[in-house]
């Protein structure tokens, strides 16, 4: 069930959606700079999804919010205003990688710590978040894809839009990705 706060939102999305098509580029980049601060952080983690280096990312990232910017005054308000950027997000990232497959696989390089003490709990925290990361690095795309979005609180039907998928379909996905993580991180113990 909504809180109050997202009924809010999502009906101030509604009746902005309407006028999408209408505002002027000014406001257009007002409320297109909104919707990257409220969703940039998540679709920054989405592109990393599908990304093997920094650099790569801040690239698709940027990829992606043109393709927001050219497709927001087209949005039609058949799906939420969250669902349509990860849409367009999945849709570029299936896109970045078509045009990266690595002619060779790339070596694994570990990322250089920094030596300075730090406390016991925030190192276990991270090099959990580092294994969790890279298990799901390891993943099939089509297992990557439907994990990354739950884990950005999206529900089954939305995930099913993103993807073009059943929601049926996006719960088997899930449930093999979840077994597959276990797998590959204890094994990674």
């Amino acid at each position: 069930m909504k809180s109050s706060t997202e009924t809010d939102a999502a009906l101030a999305d509604v009746m902005l959606i309407a006028t999408f098509a209408r505002l002027d580029r000014a406001t257009l980049e007002q409320e297109f700079d909104r919707l990257l601060a409220a969703n940039g952080p998540a679709l920054a983690r989405l592109a990393g999804s599908y990304t093997n280096t920094p650099s790569d990312r801040d690239d698709l990232v940027q990829e992606i919010a043109l393709a927001v910017w050219q497709a927001l005054p087209t949005f039609r308000a058949e799906c939420s205003l969250r669902t349509f950027l990860f849409r367009i997000a999945h849709n570029r990232a299936i896109a970045h990688l078509a045009r990266s497959r690595p002619r060779f696989p790339a070596a694994e390089v570990d990322d250089v710590h920094d030596p300075a003490p730090d406390p016991e709990s925030g190192l276990a925290r991270e090099q959990a978040a580092e294994r969790l990361r890279r298990a799901i690095h390891g993943l099939p795309l089509v297992y990557r894809q439907v994990i990354t979005l739950a884990l950005e609180d999206m529900g089954y039907a939305d995930i099913a839009e993103v993807l073009g998928i059943s929601e049926s379909n996006v719960g088997a996905r899930l449930t093999r990705a979840r077994q597959l993580l276990r797998e590959s991180l204890e094994k990674r113990r």
